[in-house]
Order: C-alpha cells, then structure tokens, then sequence
C-alpha cells in the first residue's frame, strides 16, 4: 500500500490466515516491523487484539 493504508482497512499483504506476506522482507513499513506485540495488546483473542489495533489507529489519526 504505497500510499499507506487508512483505519479501518485490512491490509492488502494479509494472507487467508491473517500473516503478513512480506514480514522479515526489507520492504515491509517500518511501522509494521517497530510495533511490538504484548500480551496487553494482544489480549486472549483476536477481536481484542483487532480492538487495540484500532484504538492505535484513532490515537494516531492525523
């Protein structure tokens, strides 16, 4: 997503299970390869993850 990828969005290197297709290469966003997954982010499923990820993307909205 050369332009970036708005809130809300999936993005377009997800494969059918959720995993980035383009992690370890050197074009992947820096952003996507400095965020640290915790267990606070990632909670005990994936819709709380999906919750936190989209609190991270209002709190950084220009």
């Amino acid at each position: 997503m050369p332009q970036g990828k708005p809130a809300g969005v999936r993005c377009v290197q997800l494969d059918d299970q959720n995993r980035c297709r383009i992690f370890g290469h050197p074009d992947r966003p820096e952003v996507c390869s400095s965020l640290m997954p915790s267990e606070e982010m990632c909670g005990d499923s994936r819709e709380q993850a999906m919750r936190w990820l989209g609190w991270m993307e209002q709190e950084t909205a220009p």
